[in-house]
Order: C-alpha cells, then structure tokens, then sequence
C-alpha cells in the first residue's frame, strides 16, 4: 500500500482546486472529500461488500486509517453520511478526474506506448429483480399484489420487452441476455481501452444495453485520446462489422479486430500483418481488467442504482485496477 499511497496522494494534490469547490462554509462539517475518496478506494482494494463494513473496518484497522489520513483517535463518519457525500464527488465528476490523474503519473513514467491499443465491453448485472420489471404505461407502480414482501409474481407467456417495460428499482437498466441458452439479467455495460504495452486502461465508460452501443463507445474513446498519430485498435470478433471498422478508419485508426467466419470487414489486407497476429494474443489481456474489477472491485453485481452512479463507481474501480498495476510495473522496472 505505500506506493499506491504515494501515487494517490500525488493525484488527489492535483486535485485540491477541485476539492476546494465542494467544502462548504455552512452547516456542521461533512467528510473531506480527499479522506471519503481514498475510503472508497479502500473498499475496492479489500473487496469490502458494504459501507457499513468499511467505516466498520475504520474503526479498528490501523492499515485504513493511515491510508485514509485519520489518527488513532479521530472519530469515524457514519455510514449514511456516505451517500450524500458521494452525491457531491458524481456532481463534480470527480472520479473522472482522478482516472486522468493517475493516468498522467504513467505517461510520465513512460508506462505508455500510445500506439497499439484494445477495446472490449462486459455486462455488469444492476440491483434490481425481475419482479421489477413492469409495463411502463401502467398507472400503479407499487409493488406487486400478494402478501409478504416477497409476493408471487407469474409473467409466464407474457411478453416482457426493454421497448414496453422498465424495473421499478433499477429504471435505467436493461434486460439482456448474453446468448443462446443464457437467462436474461438486468445490465449496464462496461467498456475499457487498455494501452497494449503495460495493461494499462486508458479510458472508461458505463452506458445502456444496446446492439450498437460497444462500437459507439469505442469511437469516442479513440476520438477522446490526447495523443495525435497514428494506432491500431485490436478487439474481439463482435467488432467485426463494416460500420464500426470504417468509423475506425475515418479516425486515423488501424483496426485489428478478430475476423469472423465470413469476414465482414476484416480480410486478409489487415490479417497478413505480424501485429495483427501479436494483437489477437495481447488482446485478451483486457479480460484481466474486467475480472479484476467484478471480484476484487466487487462489481459482478453492482450495489449501487442508476446509470450516474455505477458510471462512478465503474470508473472508480478501473482506477483502483490501474494503481494495483503500475505498482506492479514500477516495481519490475
């Protein structure tokens, strides 16, 4: 943990203007958020499951508290008073800036190559149950009739659509199955582009379930790079469609997507290359970030509702994913 402290203190002083906005100069004094966030940060570094568990945790873990920068007699915040502070870091979109800050300390450290990328999404399962799942012109959104807070709910034969329903717990999610023979859950979806040289995820993003929304999303991601030259971006076989590799060309971008069986837009102008080949085995290194972020991060299942907050905290555990990383990569160097 020392490194990484080193690297998010490094971050968070970069951040202090940003910081300065949000303390009040009324009412009775609420977390700082430097302290709140590193906290946060502490919850998925230690895949600790619930807030109350981590200001549990603050109480007696010496290791929390020198990471968090409280004293050994420093009282402990209450954990509702987490939720309302955090309202406060979303607002100012502030995981987002500590994601580019920290992304600054390996371009610095020449952890970068800026010239060879990858891009892949994952579904990350809402809080919400399928017995929210209700018609949305229906007048009476209440829960369900029957006894018990759990009553029996029967839409069998019913056609149950994304276009015609919406959870009632959760209305921003969407039912999707993954594929044949797979049961439909309620998901956003993740999507990472991760520098090929060290691993690295250079840009974030959660948004609804759609057909199109991995491709639309990774052109911004590549729109959004600072670096200007040319690259290539490497993916899986669900990217091998002419709308998405021509929009890769338009953006100066070499795309290295896996060929499909009949090879819609990929042939063998692109496959004959050796970096197209090197490119299809360093591309799966992307599934380390993802796997990482649902156990270690604990967003298998979020805990959170609402696109704006499990953008957040999707962003906030890519970051935590990059900090594990180049420690690693420092300490090999």
């Amino acid at each position: 943990m020392r490194p990484i402290r080193i690297m998010v203190d490094k971050a968070l002083d970069n951040l202090a203007p940003l910081f300065r906005e949000m303390y009040s100069h009324t009412g009775r004094p609420s977390i700082p958020p430097e302290q709140l966030l590193r906290a946060l940060l502490l919850q998925v570094f230690y895949s600790i499951r619930s807030e109350r568990q981590l200001v549990e945790q603050l109480e007696y873990n010496l290791l929390f508290r020198w990471f968090v920068g409280l004293s050994m007699d420093d009282k402990i915040w209450n954990h509702s008073a987490f939720s309302t502070s955090r309202d406060r870091l979303i607002a100012l979109e502030v995981a987002t800036a500590f994601f580019q800050s920290i992304l600054q300390q390996a371009e610095r450290a020449g952890l970068l190559s800026k010239e060879h990328f990858t891009v892949d999404g994952t579904l990350i399962e809402a809080w919400a149950s399928m017995k929210s799942f209700r018609p949305k012109d229906e007048d009476d959104q209440g829960p369900p009739e029957g006894s018990g807070r759990n009553p029996e709910v029967d839409f069998k034969g019913q056609k149950r659509k994304n276009d015609t329903h919406q959870s009632t717990t959760d209305p921003d999610c969407r039912l999707y199955k993954k594929g044949k023979g797979k049961e439909s859950k309620f998901c956003y979806m993740g999507h990472a582009l991760m520098e090929n040289r060290s691993g690295l995820a250079v840009d974030n993003r959660l948004t609804l379930i759609s057909g199109t929304a991995e491709w639309q999303a990774t052109l911004e991601m590549i729109e959004n790079l600072p670096w200007v030259g040319r690259i290539t971006v490497g993916g899986d076989k669900g990217y091998d469609v002419p709308v998405f590799v021509d929009g890769l060309r338009r953006l100066q971008a070499t795309p290295y997507v896996a060929q499909k069986a009949k090879g819609l837009a990929i042939d063998k102008r692109t496959t004959r290359h050796d970096g197209y080949k090197v490119n299809q085995k360093i591309r799966k290194r992307l599934e380390e970030i993802f796997g990482w972020i649902k156990t270690a991060g604990g967003l298998r299942k979020t805990r959170h509702r609402g696109l704006e907050k499990v953008d957040w905290m999707f962003t906030l555990a890519t970051t935590a994913y990059n900090l594990v990383r180049m420690r690693n990569l420092i300490w090999a160097l």
